[in-house]
């Protein structure tokens, strides 16, 4: 039987524009098992996952739960639990972190707040401060979800963190089970797919030193997903590899509905016209396995134009 991911390489999906929409990620340390929506089906209680989900709705904070690579004790509660909160928006990126002992403090977080950028709350509240290490890197595992994210996300954690890399999580949900395994690099909040551990930790060298790797790159979360592309796109087209230099707005639209038009501007000045087409190509095919066969929509780059400089 063929799986999402083995459907999705022979139908060579593209990546890019795939990636989870989010301007800030929560994550909550639960050890243990998992289940397909991990918030409510988990160790941590359900209450407090479902208070959760609900005070995130509408603010762009994506919650999710994440793990240390390895074998779980599921009847294991940790005595503190580590917590980060990661803010997306190129320029102005953070990522900051807490270790908390009693997880019910989340309930005081203003979600909104952190969706638009304003760590105050998590700091406050959690007695949280910037994180001081390197990347981190969180890789879906999560196989109540989609079995290709444990058959091939969790080695790809464990060897990672074998392997002496810092900062490695296994996390519950990514979306784009398909492109497994996945994961996401924080704080700058850029998504890869069908990554493997050579691949990883070239990505990680990269965003060390503030640069991004578009090679197997889904895209950036804060923005939505034809947004995505256009960025990858000026990013290849223009070479550019800086992390933080890129904006993305819409642009007025064309006379084609089907397209979508973008603004992609430098800091420097410079800017370019992006046109994304957003289609569902044939033939039908898994998001995840054991989902009904759908049409997933692709983005695809029509043409990536370098604008005149604003005279002044």
């Amino acid at each position: 039987m063929s799986t999402c991911t083995s459907v999705s390489r022979t139908l060579a999906e593209p990546l890019a524009g795939t990636a989870a929409t989010a301007r800030t990620w929560l994550l909550v340390e639960q050890p243990g098992p998992w289940g397909a929506k991990a918030l409510t089906a988990s160790r941590l209680d359900p209450g407090l996952g479902r208070a959760l989900e609900e005070a995130a709705k509408g603010t762009g904070v994506r919650v999710a739960l994440i793990r240390r690579p390895g074998r779980n004790d599921p009847a294991a509660a940790p005595a503190r639990r580590r917590v980060y909160a990661a803010h997306t928006v190129p320029g102005r990126a953070w990522l900051h972190t807490a270790l908390v002992t009693d997880p019910e403090r989340l309930r005081a977080l203003d979600l909104e707040a952190l969706g638009a950028g304003a760590p105050d709350s998590f700091d406050t509240v959690l007695h949280g401060a910037p994180h001081t290490g390197g990347p981190l890197v969180c890789v879906c595992a999560n196989g109540k979800r989609d079995q290709c994210c444990a058959l091939l996300g969790r080695p790809l954690a464990a060897d990672l963190a074998a392997r002496g890399t810092e900062d490695v999580w296994e996390t519950t949900h990514l979306g784009g089970h398909r492109f497994s395994p996945t994961l996401l690099v924080l704080p700058h909040g850029y998504a890869y797919g069908r990554a493997d551990t050579a691949s990883v930790r070239a990505v990680l060298d990269a965003a060390r030193s503030g640069r991004v790797l578009t090679d197997g790159c889904r895209g950036l979360s804060a923005w939505e997903r034809p947004g995505q592309a256009a960025e990858l796109a000026v990013r290849e087209a223009s070479g550019e590899d800086r992390a933080g230099v890129l904006s993305v707005a819409s642009a007025p639209p064309g006379e084609d509905p089907a397209l979508h038009h973008f603004t992609v501007r430098h800091v420097d000045g410079g800017s370019w016209h992006v046109e994304v087409a957003q289609s569902m190509p044939g033939p039908p095919r898994p998001e995840s396995c054991g989902a009904a066969l759908g049409t997933p929509a692709r983005m695809e780059v029509r043409s990536v134009t370098p604008q005149p400089p604003t005279a002044v």
